[in-house]
């Protein structure tokens, strides 16, 4: 019910996120997701791609600095307020969001997201029979 997610220390300065991008480019790695937060001095890079076991191999054997997490993926409708009553389920749940990042992806919106209760939350999403993304899908959607 997981998928795994790349968190990548990029430095703000000329060529860090390039370096990373370029060795994903190298091992013909499909990004399929990507956002940044950032301070003045660096970002936290985070990713979804097709094949997050060999691009987190890839960046470290590069010197990257990257870690591997698991999140949480919903496929929801392509509808305005899909998210908002995807998040009111977890709320109502007494769940927390720490992060999400939506995108929309073959007609289909995609919420990931991490939480301070996975189980719990990986509860609520079966009980409300909402469409998770698993990892194996994850070639499907690249």
């Amino acid at each position: 019910m997981t998928i795994h997610q790349l968190s990548i220390f990029i430095e703000n300065r000329s060529g860090t996120l390039i370096k990373v991008l370029e060795v994903l480019k190298e091992a013909k790695i499909q990004i399929v997701a990507s956002t940044i937060a950032d301070t003045a001095e660096y970002g936290i890079y985070r990713l979804i791609c097709s094949e997050p076991l060999r691009a987190y191999d890839e960046l470290k054997k590069s010197g990257v600095a990257v870690a591997l997490s698991d999140v949480l993926a919903l496929e929801l409708d392509d509808e305005p307020g899909r998210a908002a009553d995807a998040v009111k389920i977890f709320s109502d749940a007494g769940i927390s969001i720490a992060y999400m990042y939506t995108f929309l992806l073959r007609g289909k919106g995609i919420l990931v997201f991490r939480t301070d209760n996975r189980e719990k939350a990986r509860e609520v999403i079966i009980l409300n029979n909402m469409k998770f993304i698993a990892e194996q899908d994850l070639s499907k959607w690249a």
